[in-house]
């Protein structure tokens, strides 16, 4: 039986918030692999804040998604058929596939994984991007000692609730920012943070002096904006600033800006951007010792799944809109 495959294919770069328009789905037969090859059914697809920096024309660490092209999405699933290469029928892979239904791929950053030892969803998350750049951004760039107070912004969020508990598995006294009173109870009653501070009630600042007095050793970034501007104005002599992203500012039409910038200079402290593919040859050390982690109960792996591939536009919204808790992943 004919298999059909589903794309949304990137129709205009975004102006601000992303809309359905901005995206043609597109219908028509399943790729047959050719040699060497195997078509992957995509069952779990990730979606991360990067996704609204790939869609806009502007230099950065990967080329941008071209007008026409499939939208890039991380994706899980299952080889529906092979044609010779390193995979079989059954197998389960994980990589950068695309957002659609029926993938080819011919091995080539595709990884195979074990649905017995974690659910599919984990691989996108905890066991994917998402947990190996906590802990390769935390522990290479932000390089917590016991003892130290570390910050997170977008607490409640796939990268910083990852970071969090791997701060405190080494030894750090771990604060949490997040939107609203539920999420702040879940980043410290689950997720086992010392704090939370609710940005949604206003002071930021006041959190802050309150739990953390004598300053911010790390603050990891996901939030960018004010949120950024005031941790910087807390941080301790020698402080470590890690930049993971700025969701914040991903669908604003004006350049964001930075105007206490000289807090690292007062405090003599590093601000560092971090990209986890810098770290690729190192993935399979990280990806090790988190499954390690996850399997003791050290870490907690927390997914918030959608089901309905054609929601793809309005779920991705749900990551700039506070409305996900833990890694947003699409059931297809």
């Amino acid at each position: 039986m004919p298999r059909t495959n589903q794309q949304f294919r990137l129709a205009a770069r975004p102006q601000g918030n992303v809309k359905r328009e901005d995206f043609d789905l597109v219908e028509g037969p399943a790729p047959a692999p050719a040699e060497g090859e195997a078509l992957v059914e995509i069952e779990y697809l990730s979606l991360d804040p990067a996704m609204r920096g790939w869609m806009n024309d502007t230099r950065s660490y990967v080329p941008p998604v071209g007008i026409g092209e499939v939208m890039r999405a991380g994706a899980v699933g299952r080889i529906v058929e092979a044609n010779g290469g390193k995979f079989a029928e059954g197998d389960h892979v994980v990589g950068m596939l695309g957002m659609q239904r029926y993938a080819v791929t011919d091995g080539k950053g595709v990884t195979k994984v074990d649905p017995a030892l974690a659910p599919l969803p984990t691989y996108l998350g905890a066991l994917g991007m998402p947990g190996l750049t906590a802990y390769f951004g935390l522990l290479e760039v932000g390089k917590p000692q016991e003892g130290d107070t570390v910050v997170i912004s977008g607490a409640a969020g796939a990268v910083g609730g990852l970071v969090g508990q791997i701060a405190r598995i080494k030894g750090a006294r771990v604060v949490g920012i997040a939107g609203g009173p539920d999420k702040c109870r879940l980043v410290v009653e689950d997720l086992g943070f010392d704090a939370c501070i609710d940005y949604k009630a206003g002071d930021i600042a006041g959190g802050l002096r309150e739990h953390c007095p004598k300053g911010i050793d790390v603050y990891f970034d996901n939030v960018g904006g004010e949120i950024l501007e005031t941790c910087l104005a807390r941080l301790a002599l020698h402080a470590r600033v890690v930049i993971c992203g700025a969701i914040s500012q991903y669908n604003a039409t004006e350049p964001p800006k930075l105007a206490n910038y000289l807090a690292l200079l007062v405090s003599r402290s590093s601000m560092t951007g971090i990209i986890v593919f810098d770290w690729a040859d190192r993935y399979s050390e990280g990806a090790a010792q988190l499954a390690q982690w996850l399997g003791e109960g050290k870490i907690t792996a927390r997914e918030h799944v959608v089901e309905g591939f054609e929601t793809f536009p309005e779920t991705l919204q749900m990551l700039f809109t506070g409305r996900n808790d833990g890694k947003l992943v699409l059931k297809v």
